[in-house]
């Protein structure tokens, strides 16, 4: 089951992809990268094109631990604001 969240979380890249990235005050190491995708907020900018165009978001699909407990989570990059957030996580 997943659970959707919106945290800031920040992240550091090795060879341009996440290796650790701290959530709710604790270090997560990244173990592997099971997923990455781009999108593009085009769709919605054509139906509310009052709103501040968008940009790329890059998502990344991560399996990391803080501990021995290994989780899958996924990070979300905001390429217009340089911002990192947390925006699922599996248990």
């Amino acid at each position: 089951m997943s659970r959707v969240y919106g945290d800031p979380v920040e992240v550091w890249l090795t060879d341009g992809r996440p290796s650790r990235f701290v959530w709710r005050g604790r270090l997560y190491t990244v173990l592997r990268v099971l997923d990455r995708w781009v999108t593009t907020r085009d769709w919605w900018h054509e139906r509310h094109p009052e709103a501040p165009e968008g940009g790329e978001r890059e998502f990344w699909r991560v399996e990391a631990t803080p501990d021995r407990t290994v989780g899958v989570y996924e990070l979300r990059h905001d390429q217009a604001t340089g911002t990192w957030m947390l925006s699922r996580a599996w248990s």
